[in-house]
């Protein structure tokens, strides 16, 4: 059984308001998705590593790979319209290359801090469960609104989860529900875990951390930084 890293970098980055993809902007002189990638190649349970690519960038993704000695990238997939579309790319592509009851871990590219302890919690609940949710506890008291504006009514937090990524699917799971998914009409999930809801599967949780945050704001790039100057935790050390 094969365990793959699948990262989806198809996003254009919109909200960071810079002029290059938030994937490759550069973080101390090191673009944000070779922190992402460097984490997977450097667990020993990830045997290979396939990338949904932004349209255009495919050849800056594979030098960036070749300068920082990423060995385990094999595959570089066309993104889609959307993150449903570009998921859908990536499993179907990897179907011709792996098996069905092989792994795939479904990670957001701009969360290059995932430790090897996220990683293998899901890849662990993955095989229990059949599949697995990477997510964190609601810590904040949550209020419920119907026009953005005001709240008359909470929500117990002790109900809820956060969830990151990564996602761990079986391959030939994933790829049916996508398959389903499609003949339903539905085309534009969140993410992997709503899409599962959305067709009436449940999920399972793996355990996240605070500090596997995802780059959308330029706040976000501050925070990452600062993450990355403190290095107080064995997770960030090799």
């Amino acid at each position: 059984m094969a365990n793959i890293a699948l990262l989806i970098a198809g996003g254009s980055g919109n909200r960071m308001h810079q002029d290059i993809p938030k994937q490759f902007l550069t973080v101390n002189e090191k673009p944000v998705i070779i922190y992402t990638l460097e984490a997977f190649e450097k667990h020993p349970e990830i045997g290979s590593i396939a990338v949904v690519c932004i349209d255009g960038w495919e050849q800056v993704l594979w030098a960036y790979a070749k300068q920082f000695n990423i060995t385990k990238l094999k595959y570089v997939f066309s993104g889609g319209e959307n993150g449903q579309a570009s998921i859908r790319n990536g499993v179907y592509e990897l179907e011709k290359q792996f098996k069905e009851n092989d792994i795939v871990l479904i990670h957001d590219a701009i969360r290059p801090l995932v430790s090897a302890e996220i990683i293998s919690d899901c890849i662990s609940k993955t095989i229990q469960y059949g599949n697995a949710i990477t997510v964190i506890p609601c810590a904040e008291a949550m209020m419920q609104t119907e026009n953005g504006v005001m709240a008359d009514k909470s929500y117990p937090r002790d109900r809820l989860k956060r969830t990151q990524t990564p996602q761990g699917f079986y391959l030939g799971q994933i790829c049916e529900l996508h398959r389903k998914a499609l003949k339903a009409g539905i085309t534009n999930s969140v993410a992997s875990c709503t899409l599962m809801i959305e067709m009436g599967q449940q999920v399972y949780f793996s355990a996240g951390s605070e500090k596997n945050i995802k780059l959308t704001t330029v706040e976000d790039i501050d925070i990452f930084k600062a993450l990355l100057a403190a290095k107080r935790s064995e997770w960030l050390k090799d």
